[in-house]
């Protein structure tokens, strides 16, 4: 097990990497994680993504695979690659302090 720290707090991981208390997540955390993954800046389009994939999983139970990224959350599976690159959903969802979504590998 791990953990990611911030300056307010240290918070535990599974073995994936994902936060283990989803509630714990906020926007610092967001962009503490981001930054792990390689991504220095969260723009307005990482936003929407993270922001979809919150929604849907507080509507579902369940963070939305790279298949319903694709068709539900307005962006395309290009712009998806490059925006979270190496596994979007995966790592989409772990900047949005969601478990790694069914299917991933």
């Amino acid at each position: 097990m791990t953990t990611v720290a911030t300056e307010t707090k240290t918070l535990e991981r599974d073995a994936d990497g994902h936060i283990k208390n989803i509630s714990d997540w906020n926007e610092q955390i967001a962009n503490a994680l981001a930054l792990e993954e390689g991504i220095p800046v969260l723009t307005e389009r990482h936003w929407a993504v993270i922001n979809f994939m919150r929604k849907e999983f507080q509507e579902k139970g369940d963070a939305p695979s790279i298949r319903r990224l694709t068709k539900e959350s307005g962006v395309e599976t290009k712009e998806l690659y490059a925006l979270f690159p190496k596994g979007p959903a995966k790592k989409a969802a772990k900047i949005a302090g969601l478990p790694k979504p069914k299917g991933c590998i």
